[in-house]
């Protein structure tokens, strides 16, 4: 399964348990990749000196692989769990990152 159909996987499930905004999505997301990788989209784009390029784009294939496992392991606990509030999604967000997560 390539990267984008694993994150469409997520917003799909994510669009099921009904966030909509784009700043919902944003927030899961950051809050799943700080779960992981201890920073912060923003936290980590300055790591990388990134200005307005995607992130996702300037990862090493282990940054990927971290990052495709905590989204498909959010996917998973997210249709297990069938949250119903935009809360019980951002816990499991964490969780799904923490799956992921890498001990500094």
């Amino acid at each position: 399964m390539q990267t984008i159909e694993m994150r469409k996987e997520l917003t799909d499930e994510w669009k099921k348990r009904g966030v909509t905004k784009e700043k919902e999505y944003a927030i899961l997301t950051d809050d799943m990749t700080k779960a992981w990788s201890g920073l912060s989209i923003k936290e980590y784009k300055v790591l990388k000196d990134l200005k307005k390029e995607n992130l996702r784009d300037n990862m090493t294939n282990i940054e990927l692989v971290l990052n495709m496992l905590a989204e498909v392991t959010t996917t998973n606990i997210s249709i297990s769990k069938e949250p119903s509030t935009f809360d019980q999604s951002r816990n499991i967000a964490k969780e799904g990152g923490e799956v992921a997560g890498v001990e500094s």
